[in-house]
């Protein structure tokens, strides 16, 4: 992943929200975890559009949490397939905030996670390649 891009990137987002205040952590911050799992929701939806069917995260890795989140803020997440293997994908996201005032946004995160296509006995099954 690159070091930080200088805007948002150029295509619609996989899932946008508002930061709400029963998101905060004790100290009134929107809280690391609700951030994760919101990328972890964009990067199962593009996941799933991609293997046609159920999928499971199986690792996250290369996380990195660049600048707070605040409540009422516009949280839109980007998904973005980087590999497709026989059964598990590599997906890169980035999460980006816009204050409920203003148009000025900023990356707030970035990760890569890894999702495993899965049939209905949650055993891994193959990808189908793209038309």
């Amino acid at each position: 992943m690159s070091e930080e891009p200088a805007s948002a990137p150029a295509r619609v987002p996989t899932i946008r929200t508002i930061a709400m205040p029963a998101d905060t952590n004790p100290a009134g911050d929107i809280f690391g975890g609700w951030l994760l799992a919101q990328m972890d929701l964009a990067a199962g939806t593009a996941a799933a559009r991609r293997a046609r069917g159920r999928c499971a995260t199986i690792a996250i890795e290369a996380m990195r949490f660049l600048r707070p989140v605040y409540v009422g803020d516009e949280v839109s997440l980007y998904a973005r397939i980087d590999h497709v293997g026989r059964t598990s994908m590599r997906i890169e996201v980035e999460a980006w905030r816009r204050s409920r005032e203003g148009e000025e946004i900023e990356q707030v995160t970035q990760g890569v996670f890894t999702f495993v296509a899965i049939d209905r006995d949650r055993k891994p099954r193959a990808i189908e390649a793209e038309d």
